[in-house]
């Protein structure tokens, strides 16, 4: 069976499940588009390993990653493997060095592990073939959904991370920023933290 290797390319709130997110993964060769939707806490768990910010507690799919590790087991591939009756499913593949075994697993929860061992994310052209969408079909869609921002935090939207902090944050000095910066992630605002680590960036 063909594997066909996808890429993250967008995360935003979702426009038809209140409280959902869509995730847009893409054929890394082609120009299918496979949109999943998935919970909030996967959301952020993915939004944060993609924006490399380090929380102070380790969430749930960093605990698997350091329980792996111990066991000296590590992940091989994501494989999104089927799709029945709407539902997407996914295998994590590992390995302990000796022998290959699969976890099943939500695509979501899959994704965010995938993402912090670094390995690719494949699927079949069975799923891609049901549910995979063309890019020109995805153009007005995206249009729509330009201005959401990627949800990094349990209060996404919320006037803490609303316009008026990013006009603040270019305002103060880099030892300012470097107080709040911990300061949100004390609080485990992630969307807030990103952007005061973008701004420090510029600065440097």
């Amino acid at each position: 069976m063909k594997k066909i290797e996808l890429e993250i390319l967008g995360l935003s709130s979702s426009q038809s499940q209140s409280g959902s997110f869509a995730l847009v993964l893409g054929e890394k060769e082609g120009t299918r588009r496979l949109p999943i939707i998935i919970g909030m806490f996967e959301a952020q768990s993915i939004a944060i390993q993609i924006e490399k910010i380090n929380p102070t507690r380790p969430l749930t799919h960093d605990l698997f990653k350091s329980f792996a590790q111990q066991m000296a087991v590590s992940v091989q591939e994501i494989m999104i493997s089927d799709l029945k009756e709407g539902v997407f499913f996914s295998k994590i593949v590992c390995t302990d060095g000796e022998k290959e075994f699969e976890l099943d697993a939500r695509p979501s929860d899959a994704i965010a592990i995938g993402l912090r061992f670094g390995v690719p994310i494949y699927t079949v052209e069975s799923v891609l073939s049901e549910a995979g969408i063309i890019l020109s079909d995805m153009e007005e869609e995206d249009e729509d959904e330009e201005t959401d921002e990627i949800p990094t935090s349990s209060a996404a939207g919320s006037s803490s991370t609303g316009s008026s902090a990013k006009s603040n944050i270019t305002e103060v000095s880099v030892e300012e920023l470097n107080n709040m910066l911990n300061e949100a992630l004390e609080k485990e605002d992630y969307e807030r933290a990103a952007k005061i680590r973008d701004e420090l960036n510029k600065r440097n």
